[in-house]
């Protein structure tokens, strides 16, 4: 389905200060584009930057990036960050997850986020466009860099999580903190996504996991 374009959406592009619009110029230098020395945490797919947004509040000391492939999406997400212009721990881009060796350098990122991520469930083919599908892990693991990295993902789709469990632990991964109705578990501080939002209001379970990535001494 095609996305209209908003009427503000070229403005908002030019002038939102939290729009980084050649990533790939801060390879290797992401601490200095926030000027301090914290964690950098992503999201990749923040659609409209709720989850993004709550988290940037709440966590001061740690730097956000959130990435989507549409700016016709993520133009949202850059308007609701203007709702905290004082706000210096958050950014948005727009880039494809396979391209992001090319916007990271190793050891640079140390959580990444995927939230109600597209199952691509319909054809087995389609499996390999999953984020964590093993191909995209092996990207990650190169974010993570030696000192090793988390990866914190939610969905609603079934199918797609037990997919997840497998190919995460058939990496050699750490699983955390598994959850199959995360809304009815002990689980505390959750922050939930204008998805969740609405799977959870028809009384769907949501699945939660965390993985955790450390190389290997050879």
């Amino acid at each position: 389905m095609r996305i209209r374009k908003k009427n503000w959406f070229e403005d908002e592009m030019a002038s939102n200060r939290a729009i980084v619009k050649e990533p790939t110029e801060h390879k290797g230098h992401w601490h200095e584009f926030f000027g301090n020395d914290n964690p950098i945490h992503i999201e990749i797919g923040c659609g409209k930057g709720q989850f993004l947004s709550a988290m940037s509040k709440q966590n001061p000391d740690i730097n956000y990036i959130g990435i989507e492939r549409e700016p016709q999406i993520i133009v949202t997400a850059l308007k609701k960050s203007r709702l905290a212009e004082t706000d210096t721990n958050i950014a948005f881009f727009i880039a494809d997850v396979a391209n992001l060796g090319e916007i990271f350098d190793s050891g640079e990122i140390s959580r990444i986020y995927t939230n109600f991520a597209d199952p691509w469930h319909r054809k087995r083919k389609w499996a390999k466009r999953r984020l964590t599908h093993k191909n995209f892990l092996n990207i990650y693991e190169g974010l993570f860099g030696e000192n090793g990295g988390e990866l914190f993902m939610k969905t609603d789709n079934k199918v797609l999580f037990e997919f997840s469990l497998n190919e995460i632990a058939d990496k050699g991964w750490r699983l955390h903190n598994i959850s199959l109705d995360l809304h009815n578990s002990d689980f505390e501080g959750n922050i939930m996504t204008e998805y969740e939002e609405r799977f959870s209001a028809m009384g769907m379970p949501i699945y939660r996991l965390e993985g955790y990535y450390k190389k290997t001494p050879l």
